[in-house]
């Protein structure tokens, strides 16, 4: 099984982060992959699409609020993976009141790629999407 993790740094509070990014319908608040999101089955399931309209489905697998992270897992997606399981976490900076570390990390086993093609795919997706929240919370 392959894993990859992104942590970031972020300019605002961690209560604040995980109200912007906690829901698991919120992708598109934050995310300029995910431009459209629509919870099914009650919240559990959310079906994405990208810009190219391709479908992803995910199902959320835990969620701790008090602890600021979920997992989800992904049941359909136009990726080389099978046994997708993420999560996103947001934690305190001891002594840093106004910004918050946000941890995006998954497993997956290849399907139809090598190893280092789908850590690579997953990193820069973690990475960007970092990136996005960043400036969301600058702006």
């Amino acid at each position: 099984m392959a894993s990859t993790s992104v942590s970031r740094i972020v300019p605002a509070p961690p209560d604040k982060v995980w109200s912007l990014i906690g829901g698991f319908d919120a992708l598109p608040d934050w995310l300029p992959y995910i431009p459209e999101s629509t919870a099914l089955e009650g919240g559990r399931v959310r079906r994405l699409k990208n810009p190219e309209g391709e479908v992803i489905i995910e199902r959320l697998v835990d969620f701790n609020e008090a602890e600021r992270h979920y997992s989800y897992a992904i049941l359909q997606a136009p990726f080389p993976v099978d046994g997708y399981v993420s999560t996103i976490r947001v934690h305190a900076i001891p002594g840093e009141e106004n910004a918050a570390e946000v941890q995006w990390s998954g497993r997956f086993n290849p399907n139809g790629a090598t190893e280092e093609e789908v850590v690579d795919l997953f990193t820069g997706i973690y990475r960007d999407g970092l990136d996005a929240l960043h400036k969301t919370l600058a702006a």
